[in-house]
């Protein structure tokens, strides 16, 4: 998932969990978290202040986000992906649905 964002915007943790990784690939920053709940999720490009083996707390800064990808449309986006049984997965599903409750015009 690619989320805009201002260039060095503060980059926090989707939940509690373990920095199992925090450093480059192809060239960007990447952080990546194992989550109590044994799923992991990923952040990049991200400049990272955190380094493997810390412990996190939901939204706790990881980083910063330090530049952008091919895929982004805005002048600059991160990009959060979610590990499940190690298949990729729709992040979103993270976030808990708010309850919808219709009630009757007064």
């Amino acid at each position: 998932m690619d989320l805009a964002a201002n260039p060095g915007a503060l980059v926090r943790a989707a939940g509690p969990g373990v920095v199992r990784f925090a450093g480059p690939v192809g060239g960007r920053g990447v952080v990546s978290i194992t989550h109590d709940a044994g799923h992991r999720t990923t952040y990049e490009p991200v400049r990272a202040s955190v380094h493997p083996g810390d412990r996190v707390a939901p939204g706790a800064p990881l980083g910063r986000l330090d530049g952008t990808h091919l895929a982004c449309p805005a002048e600059s986006c991160l990009h959060w992906g979610l590990i499940l049984a190690d298949q990729y997965v729709d992040p979103l599903t993270l976030l808990r649905p708010t309850a919808v409750r219709l009630y009757p015009d007064p």
